[in-house]
């Protein structure tokens, strides 16, 4: 069944290592509520007469910025336009800072029974430096709290690579979350992106990330604690207790449709993609005044679908299945890729087996990104 997706752009403050459509001033939000909540009736048909959703995800941004009425507002009309499944998964990003106990009741009283805390790291100085604005304190102390509410299914955000002396802090961020005993927790490499604080600094030069080998040790640090403490990995940066996996994200990954809300969302209906305006005021304008969502459509040959299959399938522990790629999109890697295929077993970064599945190993997880590029077929292939 396919999943809902509401992109709440707001934030107190801009972490200095996000890249991600968001705005820090308040001004627009409860407008862009109406207009999501208009975008539900205006995209209604998007997945199908009669849609029952699976799963629902508030991602941003910030959604635990949302009041109790704003949520509200949004949750009535999509059960207004969509039926919804029994066992429905519904997903709220959340800030530790957020978290009051008041915070924590209103949400427990709603339809959301998922939370996803971004608390990136226990270590003072670590948050300091990604400009979190949230204490190491606040960190363990919004999950006890939202533990004590009655929320059970809870994921926990990390990020790894930061500049460090060693891997004593990494290795202390790691014993706090499984502290704190949650089902399931998403551990992610610093990235430096372009246009973020730490982007401009690297330019600059007052920022140094670092080395590549740094941080895969710490990757391999992280799949020898997941491991230790009895965490699946099912995708490269998420692991769960077992059958604990985000239904929602594991959707993506399979390629369910799922329709997106909210300035910058993607939606995927099966056989095109459309990306929405990354803009506030004009996507607000677009949809209040004009009744229509400023967004554009990519109609997805069987290649591109062939692509986004392997990109999305190799970062699985499931893998990906060669065999269908073949027969159902007609990309044949196993002849076309046949001695990289042969290589990246003869040098241990990936397995093959009689089925036709392709996964990585751990020492080849770390080298994802180029093996998948080294994969991808070009039209004149």
């Amino acid at each position: 069944m396919p999943g809902l997706y509401l992109h709440i752009p707001f934030c107190k403050q801009a972490c200095h290592y996000c890249d991600f459509h968001f705005s820090t001033s308040m001004a627009l939000k409860s407008r862009l509520v109406e207009a999501i909540t208009q975008e539900l009736a205006l995209r209604a048909d998007y997945l199908g007469p009669q849609a029952t959703l699976d799963t629902i995800y508030f991602g941003g941004g910030t959604p635990s910025l949302l009041t109790q009425s704003e949520l509200e507002q949004l949750f009535e009309a999509i059960h207004r336009h969509f039926q919804v499944a029994e066992d429905m998964e519904v997903t709220l990003e959340a800030n530790p800072d957020d978290l009051t106990p008041q915070k924590v009741r209103e949400l427990a009283a709603s339809p959301i029974n998922r939370l996803s805390i971004g608390l990136q790291s226990f270590h003072e100085p670590h948050l300091r430096l990604m400009n979190r604005a949230h204490s190491a304190t606040e960190s363990g102390a919004a999950v006890r709290l939202a533990q004590d509410a009655g929320f059970e299914n809870i994921s926990v955000d990390l990020i790894y690579g930061v500049p460090a002396d060693s891997h004593a802090i990494w290795e202390q961020d790691m014993a706090a979350a499984f502290a704190l005993g949650v089902p399931h927790l998403s551990c992610y490499a610093l990235t430096v992106e372009p246009d973020t604080v730490f982007g401009r600094r690297q330019q600059k030069g007052t920022f140094r990330p670092p080395p590549d080998d740094f941080v895969a040790r710490q990757f391999e640090l992280l799949l020898q604690e997941m491991a230790r403490h009895g965490y699946q990995q099912y995708e490269i940066s998420n692991f769960c207790q077992p059958g604990r996996e985000s239904r929602h994200n594991s959707a993506y990954w399979r390629g369910v449709p799922y329709l997106g809300l909210g300035p910058s969302a993607h939606s995927f209906n099966g056989h095109s993609r459309q990306y929405t305006l990354a803009n506030n005021p004009q996507y607000v304008a677009a949809v209040l005044e004009r009744q229509e969502v400023p967004a554009t459509i990519e109609v997805l040959s069987p290649l591109d679908r062939a692509n986004e299959y392997l990109m999305t399938s190799l970062r699985t522990t499931q893998g990906t299945d060669l065999r269908h790629l073949r027969d159902t999109l007609g990309v044949d890697l196993l002849i076309q890729q046949a001695a990289y295929l042969q290589e990246l077993q003869a040098t241990r970064l990936a397995t093959l087996d009689d089925a036709g599945t392709l996964r990585l190993t751990d020492q080849g997880k770390l080298l994802a990104d180029h093996i998948t590029l080294t994969l991808f077929q070009s039209p004149t292939e």
